[in-house]
């Protein structure tokens, strides 16, 4: 009889090691938010028809995962705040030794106390069976990362830290223009972990919407630095219509994320999509350094080339505000860009900083930002020799330097004379300068109409002689011939944050 059990014993203790990995594996994998449905699951039913549903977990993992949720809260702000927490407790206690060991022992008793909840979350993880299907995909996907894999895995919206990467900079071999390091972290709003929290919920819709409605595909790619960069890819090359061939690649603002940013005006376009968050900005890693910016924008191109199969000359980069510094830092890299289109954005960080803090500080404002801010985006657009568009918002209160009511204080506007200053040097002396200026400070357009009759401005007699002179020539800008202030730049009236439609979204003019 003993003999007979062997066998028996044997797979019980198998099972049992396979139920033991498996809770191991809930306890350690991430957290699961939604299910979506799988594109081939309801095709006919259209993309509306694609709706997926929030993962529901079990009572114990609800309950538990709640209050990590508010001590990640608490966490955050203990953080931001031990510095002068600490300070003031010793300047209370007189720094006594006794103390601190007091104030350290609290610390240590508080973690202490939490430390259950986790493997209470893990337990509840292990008794939902969704989350099993789930967690057995993802691992699978990460011993084999195959297309089909892939596909399974995309139904499910968790924390992208655990995403097996899709592509990595080290897979191709050409070279990217490597900056030298702008030295400290530059804190964007959109990175700061209390602000991401807050938005979760509607960065969770509006990642559900592009996954369900527009058959988004994401994708986790490893930039040269390390960081993972969280991208979002909409593919209309199958769809019929003129824009599907070309891929419209979005940078956003410095509170701004794909899940709801700019990414949905080329989108009502039909373009082809890509769209990625900045370093530390919801599911890609880091902080939004200038250099880490630049290698972030370049793993995207590469990515956009290599992997989703478009040619640079395929190419649109769309920029919303900070984002035109990776923007024009992308085109001065890759001159075959097709063209670049600025909306809100400005030339320099500098008078905008100045602008926010006491004249006081202005020498500290200064070197900080020259030293370790330099969003030279004016420098690295006028290195660009394609179409470009610039798109100012008449009431836009960010980048202007005195207010919104000024619009010649719109730093867009340094933005356009510096490009046609550069472009067309024989044009833009004392006297182009004057005619540009008088064109900006137009708000609307019977103002600009009003600008062109005082001037007598010609557009077919300026455009046949633009055209004349590079048939002659065939040169690279500057030119000595142009007065093409309206062609470059377009006013919609609005403030700064208002989404632009795709009415305002046109092509950036050529020859």
């Amino acid at each position: 009889y003993v003999w007979n059990l062997r066998p028996v014993s044997a797979a019980v203790a198998t099972r049992g090691r396979m139920a033991g990995w498996m809770w191991i594996r809930c306890f350690l994998g991430p957290h699961l938010q939604r299910v979506h449905r799988s594109q081939g699951e309801s095709r006919t039913e259209g993309r509306a028809g694609r709706r997926g549903w929030t993962y529901q977990p079990k009572s114990l993992e609800k309950h538990t995962d709640s209050i990590l949720g508010w001590v990640s809260i608490y966490s955050a702000l203990r953080k931001y705040s031990a510095p002068l927490n600490f300070a003031t407790f010793c300047h209370i206690s007189g720094f006594k030794h006794k103390d601190i060991k007091l104030y350290f022992f609290y610390f240590l008793w508080h973690s202490l106390l939490l430390s259950p909840f986790p493997s209470l979350s893990g337990w509840g993880r292990w008794r939902n069976s969704e989350y099993q299907q789930f967690i057995s995909i993802l691992e699978e996907t990460r011993k084999n990362h195959t297309p089909s894999n892939k596909k399974k895995l995309a139904c499910y919206d968790f924390d992208f830290s655990h995403w097996p990467a899709d592509f990595s900079w080290e897979e191709v071999s050409n070279p990217f223009l490597i900056a030298h390091s702008f030295g400290r972290r530059m804190l964007y709003p959109g990175s700061v972990f209390l602000l991401q929290r807050a938005m979760r919920p509607m960065l969770q819709q509006g990642q559900a919407r592009l996954i369900e409605e527009c058959e988004g595909q994401r994708n986790k790619l490893v930039a040269c630095d390390g960081n993972e960069i969280d991208t979002m890819f909409v593919d209309r090359r199958r769809d019929e219509g003129q824009h599907g061939q070309t891929l419209v690649i979005c940078c956003e603002g410095n509170a701004g994320f794909y899940e709801v940013g700019c990414m949905n005006t080329p989108l009502e376009g039909g373009y082809s999509v890509l769209g990625w968050n900045h370093p530390g900005f919801a599911g890609s890693t880091g902080v939004p350094f200038p250099q880490n910016e630049a290698n972030a924008m370049d793993v995207v191109i590469q990515f956009a080339v290599h992997k989703l199969g478009f040619q640079l000359s395929e190419i649109v980069v769309y920029a919303w505000s900070i984002g035109g510094f990776t923007a024009s830092w992308a085109v001065m890299s890759y001159p075959e860009i097709q063209a670049l289109v600025l909306d809100a954005s400005f030339d320099d960080l500098l008078p905008l900083a100045l602008k926010v803090m006491p004249d006081s500080w202005r020498p500290l404002v200064t070197h900080t930002v020259r030293q370790y801010m330099n969003l030279n985006s004016a420098d690295q657009l006028c290195k660009y020799q394609g179409p470009v568009l610039l798109i100012r918002r008449t009431k836009d209160e960010i980048i202007t330097t005195t207010g919104p009511e000024d619009i010649m204080s719109n730093r867009g506007n340094n933005l356009l004379l510096k490009l046609l200053q550069f472009r067309y040097p024989q044009v833009m002396t004392d006297d182009g300068v004057r005619a540009i200026r008088a064109w900006l400070a137009a708000s609307n357009h019977v103002e600009e109409a009003a600008v062109y009759s005082s001037y007598e401005v010609d557009d077919d007699w300026c455009v046949s002689v633009l055209q004349s002179y590079k048939t002659e020539r065939d040169v690279f800008f500057p030119w000595s011939v142009g007065k093409t202030a309206r062609k470059y730049m377009r006013n919609f009236d609005s403030t700064h944050c208002t989404p632009l439609p795709y009415s305002e979204f046109t092509a950036p003019w050529r020859l």
